[in-house]
């Protein structure tokens, strides 16, 4: 959802925080042809205190809440061209 200032509001425990769209939107990354956000991206979305452990332990407690092609791991390959496209996304801005 968003509106003419293109931000969106996430309600989180009756604690009202607003995000920037397009600040999300660089977050998301097309590999392997599909759009996909990183774990730690979405555990700083998130607010998880333990960073990525947390987003992980979430979902092998819940596997069946996380089909098969919601997820999967990098190659080394693709993690390395990720960090690229990142530092030169940080690099831009």
């Amino acid at each position: 959802m968003s509106n003419e200032n293109n931000i969106a509001p996430i309600n989180d425990d009756l604690n009202i925080e607003v995000y920037d769209v397009d600040e999300i939107k660089q977050k998301i990354y097309t590999i392997r042809g599909k759009q996909v956000m990183v774990d730690r991206d979405l555990a700083d979305l998130y607010h998880c205190k333990n960073g990525t452990k947390t987003i992980n332990q979430a979902v092998k407690r819940n596997i069946e809440r996380f089909p098969e092609r919601f997820m999967f791991q990098l190659t080394e390959k693709e993690y390395s061209d990720l960090r690229s496209q990142i530092g030169t996304a940080k690099c831009n801005i």
